[in-house]
């Protein structure tokens, strides 16, 4: 019996078909009568008695799936009962990638349902928007009155509906409704929206008007005014509806005084004027507003906001007045003052001039701050909560937010420079000044950061990136750096702990302590280095050497948490949408833009800062669970070992930098060298105790040179594999190559008539291909020799050195390979980051082939010593001691976020799979069987050799990352066990922590808010009410209460944020009453992450891992209430 594959003419499902028959053809009549899920049909061929003819006969199979042989079992009940209920209107794509089913349930069709189901079936007919597919038949009346708007419509071309004047012609656009009114009429209802835009109808079609020239005049100061003053007879302003020019009246009478100057007349109507004396231009707050949350939201460009304005007014391309330079200056004061505005300098004695360098800055409300939300008494803690009140620092540089060598700082001097996010201009300079260039070498291989500080990758730069924030000249140099850091910890209590991370930090903290003591007084400092830890980013710590992956991982470092140290990498990506605006800008321009752009990402990480630390804390008490479990359930089944582990980790988080390492392997694997040095102190051994030699040439001599010449053929492979012989030159090195190997196969020959005759024998019977190369030629080792053979045709000592010495290759051989694979790392990641322009960009290329050939070579020769090895012992493979190596487990250290929703979308499809098992049993009366839900749930045969992957802090990495050797020396299992346990130990730690810190955290962000609601309250009751004018008092003060409330309202929403009960995406989520204090007292767990909370998942799906690197917060500013 076999199945008959054919390519027929297109058959639809409801046609007689064979088996596995492409479908390339539907209807939608082939769709209107449904059919239920048909068993398999499949063709049984058998032969006449005579031989001459071949009968077909139909056979019906039951279908694999179990979900369809549940669906065809419930139509057959169906059927009997006789009900006339359908099945839903769905099919199988049979004809996609030829494949007959497909199990991916809820893929392809929907979730069988009975029709008493209580859930509404989807019509595949149905289109996806109904507004639109209804649209598609009313165009033409839409369109139809689209142009009846371009005449008059219903309004009377007669009489005025205002005075009943003869003839109106003239209509606005912005007023509701399409009424014509005369001159007068027009004027006069425009006399308080001055910018609205008019037509004028001339008997055939409308042209624009405009008010100015229907003798429309703005009055500025007051209405009443006996003597007004006219403004430049060109007068433009600018607004969303477009670009006007306008006639403007200034107040002139003797109440000028109290109107105030031109332009306080234009601010008081919320016009802001494009220069301070005798403006001709003007722009409206609103339109300022706008494209002040454009660019912050959307990276819009003045420039295109600008010409989109113009295109409004005339898009024909008309002459209108030229603004765009007023614009530009308009703009940058404007966002100048609503950021001392927010930040509170009105309101104080000092004024703008009495700001210091940070008051502008958004501060986040989760990191510890002494005296605004930490507990008294925070500073004695004990030191099991001492962790809750680290502080999170970190550095990075962002080499897109290059400045070109344009104007200087005396052309474009900053507003404010310092008052905010970027460092005290003036002498950061005059340091930098005194700074030559610095050669810093890097012990630690990889790091880019490094190789560009002194290169021409800088070149024709003036900036070559802000860093925490401060422009570099030259790379990633000490000396900015220095200085940086140094800026920012006068600002933060000398008592917090600091968590520092930097993705170089393993070669930048070397000698800080000295740097900072030697800068200028004005951010010199002298560290204490217990109050800090040095740390590398998760995601950069890859691209480090093993050595720094177990000095500086935030896995390992108690009080860490889940903090990832990636949270400076999210603002650059946030800010990288205007570095090619910023490329081009002077100096001062620059940096007010960039510092208007970090306060926004602040203010919406601020806003959104309760919803982000919900979504954490739930995943954090989840995984905590887990992993709490998980290693409860390994310290018991090594109960006799847990308490000298313990104490060595302990000695090791008191003192580590005399204790020993506890996640360092003490008992590394033997390498070949020293495999070949202890056979030879054994053969050594035995002649002094009289056993003759065979030869000049010890059989560890042979063995070793014979294992030599199977490496130099797998550098032959690789080789010839990457030229593929392109040029005469690379085809004589490889004949060069191949001819030294087989001079060297020849002499080997030789020895191996000494100790493997067999091996001789075996070869002579081998049938050679006429043209094997010498790559190609089997060495024919012991190992390659069955059992037999080996016992009479091979020397008993050679078979015990190659079995010494395979074991040490995949010792040696796997630490190779994942040297490598981190090299690869950092390849990629130096590639990616820093890697411009062709030349860089083929280099970077060059090096990873390199480096993939170096992998591509360990890998075999690992897989070649396993396969040794299992050939010495017999086929069993119990006494290899090493797993198998395939080609999916080599592969990098994986990122963390993928992963982790990797994780939680397989999660989310078993449970969608159960539920269709559960709803086929009980809806239908069907029974499926415990295997079938295997089958279900796994979606198909999963290939056993697949390896499942979760990141470190969730980890179940390749094995190749956690894998010394099953047996061994009593000192390498007891090696290998107690580093598991101590990274289970670490895993457990961390994600308690975790739980300790978020709830710390959100404490410290209630309190947070409070104090910023006194603040602003006390900021109202400084205010002198009777010495200030009565107008300005009051608005000083309403905007201080504003405030107030606004803070108050953040930490109402935070408290109904953390209380609400989840139900799931997309279900409405209800309230729990949980007590929540917004006294700063002790209790919880602290310590916040450079941007606000510690660094773990931001994504928007409920459950994925935190520790990895989150999405932005996508908030909205709204007006007064935007601190961005």
């Amino acid at each position: 019996m076999h199945r008959r594959r054919t390519k027929a003419k297109p058959v639809l499902r409801g046609s007689e078909r064979q088996p596995n028959q492409y479908v390339v053809n539907q209807s939608v009549d082939d769709f209107l009568t449904p059919t239920t899920d048909a068993p398999i049909r499949t063709v049984v061929q058998r032969p006449t008695a005579d031989g001459r003819r071949v009968l077909s006969e139909v056979v019906s199979l039951d279908p694999p799936s179990p979900v369809k042989r549940a669906r065809h079992q419930a139509s057959v009940i169906t059927e009997d009962l006789g009900s006339l209920a359908e099945d839903p209107l769905d099919f199988e794509p049979e004809g996609i990638n030829g494949e007959l089913y497909n199990m991916e349930l809820g893929g392809f069709f929907p979730a069988f349902e009975s029709s008493a189901s209580s859930k509404k079936k989807r019509d595949p007919l149905r289109p996806s928007d109904s507004a639109l597919h209804a649209f598609r038949a009313l165009r033409d009346e839409y369109l139809q009155e689209f142009l009846r708007l371009d005449g008059c419509g219903d309004a009377s071309t007669e009489f005025c509906p205002g005075c009943n004047a003869v003839d109106p012609a003239f209509r606005c656009l912005d007023c509701f409704g399409e009424l014509l009114y005369c001159r007068a009429c027009c004027v006069g209802m425009h006399k308080h929206n001055p910018l609205h835009r008019v037509e004028r109808w001339d008997g055939r079609y409308f042209t624009r008007a405009s008010l100015k020239s229907l003798g429309l005049s703005i009055q500025f100061g007051h209405e009443d005014c006996s003597r007004p003053r006219s403004a430049h007879e060109n007068f433009v302003v600018v607004d969303l509806s477009g670009i006007h020019e306008v006639a403007v009246l200034f107040c002139g009478c003797e109440r000028e005084s109290e109107m105030g100057l031109q332009r306080v007349q234009l601010v008081r109507r919320r016009w802001f004027p494009a220069t301070t004396d005798n403006p001709r231009t003007a722009f409206t707050f609103r339109v300022l507003d706008f494209f002040h949350t454009q660019t912050l939201q959307g990276k819009t460009t003045m420039f295109d906001f600008y010409t989109s304005l113009e295109k409004i007014t005339d898009a024909t391309g008309g002459s209108l007045p030229k603004r765009y330079l007023e614009f530009l200056r308009s703009t940058r004061e404007y966002r100048h003052l609503l950021m001392l505005k927010r930040g509170g300098r009105g309101h104080a004695l000092s004024g703008v001039y009495g700001t210091g360098p940070g008051d502008l800055a958004i501060r986040c409300p989760a990191c510890p701050r002494a005296g605004v939300n930490l507990p008294e008494g925070w500073e004695d803690a004990p030191p099991e909560t001492r962790f809750l009140y680290i502080i999170f620092l970190a550095l990075d540089a962002c080499f897109r937010l290059k400045r070109r060598l344009v104007s200087s700082e005396l052309r474009d001097p900053g507003l404010g420079t310092g008052w905010a996010y970027f460092v005290e201009m003036e002498p950061y300079r005059q340091y930098l000044l005194t700074v030559t260039d610095q050669v810093e070498m890097s012990t630690c291989s990889g790091l880019a950061a490094l190789d560009y500080a002194n290169t021409k990758y800088s070149r024709g730069y003036s900036s070559t990136g802000p860093t925490g924030v401060g422009d570099l000249q030259k790379g990633e140099r000490y000396a900015n750096m220095d200085w940086i850091f140094a800026s920012l910890l006068r600002w933060i209590h000398r008592r917090l702990k600091k968590v520092v991370s930097y993705d170089i930090v393993c070669q930048w903290y070397k000698q800080l302590k000295e740097r900072l003591a030697n800068l200028p007084p004005l951010v010199r400092l002298h560290v204490i280095l217990v109050f800090f830890a040095f740390v590398i980013p998760k995601m950069h710590i890859h691209s480090h050497i093993l050595a720094c992956q177990l000095w500086f991982s935030l896995n390992l470092l108690p009080g860490a948490g889940q903090t990832d140290g990636e949270g400076i990498e999210r603002p650059w990506a946030n800010v990288g949408g205007v570095a090619s605006s910023t490329r081009e800008m002077g100096p001062g321009s620059r940096r007010n833009c960039l510092d208007d752009h970090w306060a926004f990402w602040n203010w919406c990480k601020l806003v959104g800062l309760a919803a982000l630390l919900r979504r954490r804390l739930d995943n954090a008490r989840r995984e905590s669970a887990a992993q709490k479990e998980a290693f409860e359930s390994f310290s018991l089944e090594q109960e006799e070992r847990v308490q000298g582990w313990e104490e060595k980790v302990a000695a090791y988080e008191a003192d580590p930098q005399n204790a020993r390492n506890p996640y360092e392997i003490t008992h590394p694997g033997m390498t070949e060298a020293q495999a070949r040095l202890k056979i030879a102190e054994e053969e050594a051994e035995a002649v002094r105790n009289g056993v003759p030699a065979l030869h000049d040439v010890s059989p560890s001599a042979f063995v070793f040179e014979g294992l030599e010449l199977e490496d130099e053929q797998r550098r032959v492979r690789v080789q010839v594999e990457l030229k593929k012989a392109g040029t005469t030159a690379q085809k004589i090195d490889v004949l060069a190559l191949r001819r030294k190997l087989s001079r060297g196969i020849t002499r080997f020959r030789k020895l191996q008539a000494t100790y493997t005759p067999g091996a001789l024998q075996a070869l002579a019977r081998r049938e050679a291909p006429p043209d094997e190369v010498a790559e190609n030629i089997p060495l024919m080792l012991p190992s390659a020799l069955t059992a037999a053979e080996r016992a009479v045709g091979c020397v008993a000592s050679v078979e015990h050195v190659e079995s010494l010495a395979r074991d040490a290759q995949c010792s040696e051989a796997l630490q190779r390979l994942r040297n490598q694979l981190h090299v690869k790392s950092r390849l990629f990641t130096y590639k990616s980051n820093h890697a411009r322009h062709q030349g860089a960009n083929t280099r970077s290329r060059t090096l990873v082939a390199r480096n993939e050939s170096k992998i591509r070579l360990h890998s075999e020769k690992y897989q070649a010593a396993w396969r040794a090895l299992g050939l010495l012992s017999n086929g069993d493979l119990s006494k290899v001691g090493w797993p198998k190596l395939r080609r999916e487990d080599v592969r990098m250290m994986e990122d963390p976020e993928e992963l982790t929703k990797r994780q939680a979308l397989r999660k989310k499809q078993d449970a969608r799979r159960r539920e269709k098992l559960d709803r086929i049993r009980t809806e239908e009366g069907v029974s499926i069987e415990e295997e079938d839900e295997e089958g279900v749930q796994g979606d198909g045969e999963e290939d056993e050799e697949m390896v499942v992957n979760t990141a470190e802090n969730m980890r179940q990495v390749s094995w190749i990352w956690r894998m010394a050797k099953s047996f061994g020396t009593d000192a390498e299992l007891e090696d290998a066990l107690r580093i598991e346990w101590t990274k289970a130990r670490a895993r457990s730690k961390r994600w308690a922590e975790e739980v300790s810190l978020l709830e710390e955290e959100y404490r410290r962000m209630l309190v947070s808010f409070e104090y910023e609601a006194k603040q602003w309250e006390q900021r109202a009751k400084d205010i002198p009410v009777g010495e200030v004018d009565a107008a300005f008092g009051e608005g000083v003060i309403a905007y201080a209460l504003k405030q107030a409330a606004m803070y108050r309202t953040l930490g109402e929403r935070a408290v109904v944020t953390m209380e609400e009960v989840h139900h799931g995406r997309g279900r409405k989520r209800t309230q729990r009453p949980v007590p929540v204090t917004t006294e700063a007292s002790g209790g919880g767990d602290g310590g916040g992450d450079e941007g606000g909370g510690s660094d773990g998942s931001d994504d928007e799906s409920d459950g994925d891992g935190a520790g990895n690197v989150p999405s932005d917060e996508e908030y909205f500013m709204g007006g007064g209430e935007d601190d961005g």
